[in-house]
């Protein structure tokens, strides 16, 4: 039994009058801010979502442009999502037979599939369908890039250690996802290059042991092609995929918000806080019109560059194939690590033939690059024991190994993707098909390891030069002479913001061998293990350029002071006059304090005249 008991006002406390009080002054703002103050008020005390707006609203995000790639990614899957929709009120999912009649001449009377019919009156019937199906095709292929440019940018610059694993599996298996999206998009007319690529899918599926024909008979519901392929792509292409690449997009972009977001090195940036513009009004603005930006390029290249023109292929027919058929671009590795694949993997064991120069290329390949990328951000882990946050990227160069793993997978790629036009190579060239599948089959195994050869001396190149740009300074080309005939090059010293980036590293020395058994002569728990994860770590850091240390900035500072070096101090004093505008011997005489201390701390440097918001941690 509840009672009912009245309070004067009197009566109430003070925690009850400054609830008062902030009520008033809630309704006070909704009223100065006029209807639409009134309007968030009213939405605010039914939700509770002011404090999360606020919160989003004060969110700081770094400024590069790199950063913009996710960004493209994100706009052309608002693009997909906008112009398919206006897509399917047109375009009829079925395959059933009818004889074309419509306005384009050279196909009437010819009998079709109601889906390829519709697509045709898309393009040449209903006004403004054939820009809008051709600014769907290009956003796709914009979208596809965008992932896969923006995956390469987290690899190599490290984003994708902790915390943000999670972050980087959702990535890839949006990139995957990508792909078969596209694969069914591109199927769903029932033109001849379509039809193609179907029947070649069927015929991956076929390759699959003891399970491909069922496979292939639960998909296609029967035999090849039948009539249920086309209204059960469309339900995966507009319903299924759709649906879960929004909600790993979704997943996505809540992580970049509970995570932070990775910054670049520089002064002032550290792995507590975040240097750059606030949601609002700047970097909201600014991304607002950059997807303006990604719209217009889209709509211009649509409608100055034909794509999949499916009237000019005709509608499918089993007893045809296109000739010179290729499928999308980033489809071309999977079809070249067909190509590649040599004959002698088919072979008949127990009565079967197993097929494994196709499903190794078609069905296994995918999966397996997808994986080794997956587990490749806790292997990395593993083998430095690196347990830290990283909020801070990594210069592709102070990560050598890394970044020469990363070049022989693209190379891998690289090597796959030409191999899917060999024989327009052969025909174009004038070339023997044979001895440009060979070649490429030996590039396929000789590429990967001259890639990360050359690309990790390189990195350690860059990062000697860095070294020795931080110590010395930069070469300014003047050559000073003095008066005993003695010649000098001027440098320029570094300021402490461009010495930041060149010194603000981690080179972390490989792990020592631990041996298998104790002093007691007992074998330790996990010997094997330990061995691996040290072989793996004197592979990953044997060869490394330490980064300046304040202590050897500051030798190079004393350098000069000796009297060995008086005549050299001398020409340096001159060359600090207006006519010279600089100093020899390489900067490091004139580092500060500043410097030093800019080196010694990864939070100095910011100053309050930076342009940019700071974000930091509590």
């Amino acid at each position: 039994m509840t009672t009912e008991s009245t309070v004067r006002p009197d009566q109430l406390g003070p925690e009850s009058l400054r609830t008062s009080d902030v009520k008033d002054e809630k309704a006070a703002a909704a009223k100065s801010g006029g209807a639409v103050g009134s309007v968030a008020n009213w939405f605010d005390e039914r939700t509770g979502a002011a404090g999360g707006v606020k919160f989003l609203m004060k969110k700081v995000f770094p400024d590069h442009w790199s950063f913009m790639l996710g960004e493209i990614a994100m706009y052309s899957l608002i693009i997909l999502l906008l112009t398919g929709t206006f897509l399917t009120f047109w375009f009829v999912p079925s395959a059933g037979h009818v004889v074309y009649n419509g306005d384009y001449i050279p196909l009437r009377g010819i009998q079709m599939s109601e889906a390829y019919r519709s697509t045709v009156d898309i393009s040449l019937s209903v006004r403004g369908g054939l820009l809008i199906r051709q600014i769907h095709h290009w956003a796709a292929l914009l979208f596809i890039v965008a992932i896969m440019l923006h995956m390469f940018r987290v690899f190599f610059t490290g984003a994708f250690r902790k915390p943000r694993e999670i972050n980087w599996i959702i990535g890839l298996l949006l990139f995957m996802l990508a792909l078969v999206e596209g694969f069914a998009g591109y199927s769903l007319p029932d033109d001849l290059l379509s039809g193609t690529g179907l029947r070649a899918a069927q015929g991956f599926m076929l390759s699959i042991p003891i399970v491909g024909s069922y496979i292939s008979y639960f998909l296609f519901g029967g035999g090849f092609p039948g009539e249920a392929i086309i209204p059960r792509l469309f339900t995966v292409h507009v319903l299924l995929l759709p649906a879960i690449i929004v909600g790993l997009f979704t997943a996505h972009i809540i992580l970049v918000m509970v995570h932070k977001h990775t910054q670049y090195p520089g002064p002032g940036r550290t792995n507590k806080n975040v240097v750059g513009f606030r949601l609002m009004p700047v970097y909201t603005a600014k991304a607002g019109g950059f997807f303006f930006i990604v719209f217009g390029f889209t709509a211009l290249i649509s409608a100055l560059v034909t794509i999949n023109p499916i009237w000019m292929y005709g509608p499918y027919e089993p007893t045809q194939v296109t000739a010179g058929s290729q499928p999308d671009w980033y489809m071309g590795f999977a079809d070249g690590a067909l190509r590649l694949l040599p004959g002698f993997l088919e072979f008949t064991l127990l009565g079967h033939t197993w097929s494994f120069n196709v499903m190794i290329g078609a069905i296994l390949l995918i999966p397996a690059m997808w994986t080794i990328a997956g587990v490749y951000p806790f292997l990395e882990s593993w083998v430095t024991g690196d347990k830290r946050e990283h909020h801070i990227l990594d210069r592709p160069r102070n990560a050598p190994t890394r970044t020469g793993l990363g070049m022989a997978m693209l190379t891998f790629y690289g090597v796959l993707f030409f191999a899917a036009g060999n024989d327009i190579m052969a025909i174009k060239l004038h070339l023997s098909i044979n001895d440009i599948t060979n070649v490429l089959r030996a590039m396929v195994f000789i590429g990967p390891v001259v890639a990360y050869w050359v690309t990790k001396r390189l990195c350690l190149s860059l990062q000697r030069k860095d070294r020795e740009t931080v110590l010395h300074g930069r070469e300014t080309g003047r050559v000073v002479r003095t008066a005993e005939g003695r010649f000098f090059e001027a440098h320029e010293p570094l300021n402490a913001y461009d010495r930041w980036p060149l010194v603000s590293y981690d080179t972390p020395s490989p792990q020592e061998y631990l041996a298998p058994v104790d002093e007691n002569g007992v074998r330790r728990k996990g010997a094997g293990a330990a061995k691996l994860r040290t072989k793996l770590s004197s592979f990953y850091f044997k060869d490394r350029v330490p980064a300046v240390t304040p202590a050897e900035l500051e030798a190079a500072h004393h350098d000069h002071h000796d009297p060995d070096h008086a005549l050299e101090e001398a020409v340096i004093v001159q060359s600090h006059s207006p006519e010279f505008g600089g100093h020899l011997h390489g900067g490091a005489e004139e580092v500060d304090d500043e410097s030093v201390a800019m080196l010694s701390s990864s939070g100095a440097g910011s100053g309050d005249s930076s342009p940019y918001d700071a974000e930091t941690d509590k």
